[in-house]
């Protein structure tokens, strides 16, 4: 992709806080040009590791097929040139999904419809627990570890938003008075070596690389990520699209020196800790440099 979708890097997402803003549900899911691309390797991802990136707690089949349910009636409704439903089976992209088959879980079901990866989160007595995803996606986290955690344990090795902070405070009574008719969206963003959708390995798990960081070989991560109570269940849906570009990009964006200023301040604005966590020890400085190098240019043209 050459042309950016979102650029939370530009400041309207500063790293390591919640930044919920409230969402339109027409906006809820957003198709494009990428859809059979990712519909493609979901499908492989599916066939050769599906234990990696579906799983399920027993009791949540109901909240699953609320899930399927809501988002079929909506892709068909919303996105009508995309989607078309015929009987039970809804089509796009050169992929088809039988709402009717028992044999598929209702979410691995949904997952298969959209580029976005989905997570249900449902309250329990110690807080809200991840108990079903389909997850094809991860930006740096593996599904299988956070299977069945609260959300503070999930977000256990994020600055900042670990038990008994005030993030994790925060998020969970905001969880807990999301309202049915008004869902939310956040931002987010990381850097990677790597354009690859699925990136399941923690950045600081990961083999530090040997080359100089490029702004042609470094790539900007951006997350797309809703909430949605669902109003039977009381279960929360969360959804995650992911954008994977080249950083060098930014030179093609209408104001890529304000982007590319805007990038690096919130780079070198990163504490050790957060850019321990975003796996740039070695590559933050000369990010930065080089971000800054290509405003000035990006301003002289």
């Amino acid at each position: 992709m050459t042309q950016l979708t979102y650029t939370p890097y530009d400041g309207s997402a500063k790293p390591f806080t919640i930044g919920l803003a409230p969402l339109d549900c027409a906006r809820w899911i957003e198709p494009d040009a990428d859809l059979r691309r990712y519909l493609d390797e979901k499908r492989r991802l599916l066939r050769d590791y599906r234990d990696d990136i579906f799983v399920s707690e027993a009791g949540s089949e109901n909240a699953q097929q609320e899930c399927l349910d809501l988002l079929a009636a909506y892709l068909c409704d919303q996105h009508p040139a995309i989607y078309r439903r015929k009987d039970d089976v809804v089509s796009a992209a050169g992929h088809s999904v039988d709402l009717a088959d028992t044999s598929v879980p209702p979410l691995l079901k949904a997952g298969s419809l959209i580029s976005d990866d989905l997570v249900i989160m449902r309250r329990k007595t110690d807080g809200w627990h991840l108990v079903a995803g389909h997850v094809a996606f991860p930006s740096s986290w593996s599904l299988q570890e956070k299977f069945g955690r609260p959300m503070q344990a999930i977000h256990a090795d994020v600055p900042g938003f670990g038990e008994g902070t005030r993030n994790a405070t925060l998020i969970t009574r905001i969880f807990d008075n999301l309202q049915v008719p008004q869902p939310v969206e956040r931002m987010n963003w990381s850097v990677n070596t790597t354009n690859e959708l699925s990136v399941p390995t923690s950045k600081h798990r990961r083999p530090q690389g040997t080359t100089a960081p490029t702004l042609e070989t470094r790539f900007a991560r951006v997350e797309r990520q809703t909430l949605r109570k669902l109003p039977i269940s009381g279960d929360i849906l969360f959804t995650i699209r992911v954008y994977v570009d080249p950083i060098a990009a930014i030179a093609n964006h209408p104001k890529a020196s304000e982007l590319a200023l805007s990038f690096a301040a919130q780079l070198d604005a990163l504490d050790e800790r957060q850019v321990v966590y975003k796996g740039l020890v070695h590559q933050k400085a000369e990010l930065v440099r080089q971000l800054r190098v290509l405003a000035e240019v990006a301003s002289s043209a």
